[in-house]
């Protein structure tokens, strides 16, 4: 497939490698660049980056910009960067009964979204929502709607680099070839990813850890999920999409999980537990959010369900502190607002299980709706169109 063509399903993806895939990902990631600058980054000579660039240049993906003067002679130049509008993604996040999707531009900024109920879980009927979601989108007149490249499509679970869902919890599904059947229904190229494999990527990209090397990201909403980067690579392996930190145990005297494990992640930080915790304090059904307000207005049982939830996620962020010695730890997910009403609470239980000669944690909160994990099914599907990498 070339840069800027359409494929048709079983159509081969095109990688760029080497320094082509360097020179695309510095423009894209901080264009437009003057090529005095961009040769610099590289370590390339002035005649490699202008024989480099012009396959990308002539296949559409950069473009030459006007209106510019070199700093250091104060001469005209033509930076490189992309055309933003001329690219456009759709991402779909699926949850157990609701598609989220999202038409973006090439740099990840959301143009317009849409949603569908699911009848029900069946992969029939989600292959269909999902087809009539991106065909909304596509539909759509002006750029980059009539040009869309590439759908990436999330959700909880383990998903292996074809695109057949391997197991995904919340839909009930095992072994379901998901992206081969979007691809025959849509006719575009197709990425299945792990829903917090893709917002992790997201964030490497284009959001609060762009250009950080090495990065943490724990979601807290529905369950609890973790993302990794070393290296400027995300940690893709089998296990990501299992759910592994969600049983990390973080209060003794917690309790227990739907799995019978006390005072774990999931009985400590999903919504459905601190509902459920406030709601047998309170005596009454209480949502999630109420739990936070509550607790903010200074009622007492609230706010102890926050603050003993919001301690037991500090205790999280510093056990992945030490163990990983990110530069960052990003908290988002549908929860993070628990990270915020319960700061105070959080910050004691990161320092009691943090020596005091370690280096401060840079802790970055940030809210997390379905727009923003199906924002990061749009990214995978960006990577894929830019570095011909699936995953």
């Amino acid at each position: 497939m070339s840069l800027t063509s359409t494929a048709r399903p079983g159509t081969a993806w095109t990688p760029l490698t080497g320094p082509a895939h360097s020179i695309a990902l510095e423009v894209l990631l901080d264009g437009p660049l003057p090529r005095s600058e961009l040769a610099r980054r590289l370590d390339l000579s002035a005649g490699s980056l202008t024989r480099l660039s012009r396959p990308l240049l002539d296949s559409g993906l950069l473009v030459e910009t006007t209106g510019a003067y070199d700093a250091a002679s104060g001469r005209p130049t033509r930076p490189l960067d992309v055309n933003e509008l001329s690219h456009g993604f759709v991402g779909v996040k699926l949850t157990a009964d609701t598609a989220y999707a999202v038409l973006t531009t090439l740099r990840a900024n959301v143009v317009t979204e849409v949603r569908a109920p699911l009848a029900d879980r069946s992969p029939a009927t989600c292959t269909a929502t999902v087809g009539d979601l991106v065909r909304t989108l596509t539909a759509r007149t002006g750029a980059p709607a009539r040009d869309v490249r590439a759908v990436g499509v999330s959700l909880g679970g383990r998903v292996s680099p074809d695109g057949e869902v391997l197991s995904a919890r919340y839909l009930g599904w095992e072994s379901v070839p998901f992206g081969r059947a979007l691809e025959a229904e849509l006719g575009l190229p197709v990425v299945v990813d792990n829903d917090v494999l893709s917002l992790t990527r997201a964030e490497q990209w284009f959001g609060t850890a762009r250009r950080c090397e090495h990065f943490a990201l724990i979601v807290v909403g529905t369950g609890v999920g973790y993302g990794l980067v070393v290296h400027d690579r995300v940690l893709d392996r089998p296990d990501a999409g299992v759910g592994l930190l969600g049983h990390f145990p973080l209060d003794p005297a917690g309790p227990l999980c739907p799995e019978g494990h006390t005072g774990c992640a999931e009985a400590m930080l999903t919504r459905g537990a601190v509902e459920a915790r406030a709601g047998a304090a309170l005596r009454r059904l209480v949502g999630f959010e109420e739990v936070l307000d509550l607790a903010v207005a200074g009622e007492p049982l609230a706010r102890r369900v926050v603050d003993d939830s919001a301690r037991a996620l500090g205790v999280l962020v510093a056990a992945v502190g030490n163990l990983t010695m990110p530069q960052k730890v990003l908290v988002s997910g549908e929860n993070a607002r628990l990270a915020e009403v319960g700061a105070a609470a959080l910050r004691a239980g990161v320092a009691a299980h943090r020596s005091p000669h370690a280096s401060s944690l840079d802790v970055h909160v940030q809210h997390t709706g379905f727009a923003e994990w199906a924002r990061g099914a749009a990214v995978t599907a960006i990577r894929t169109f830019v570095l011909g990498d699936r995953r």
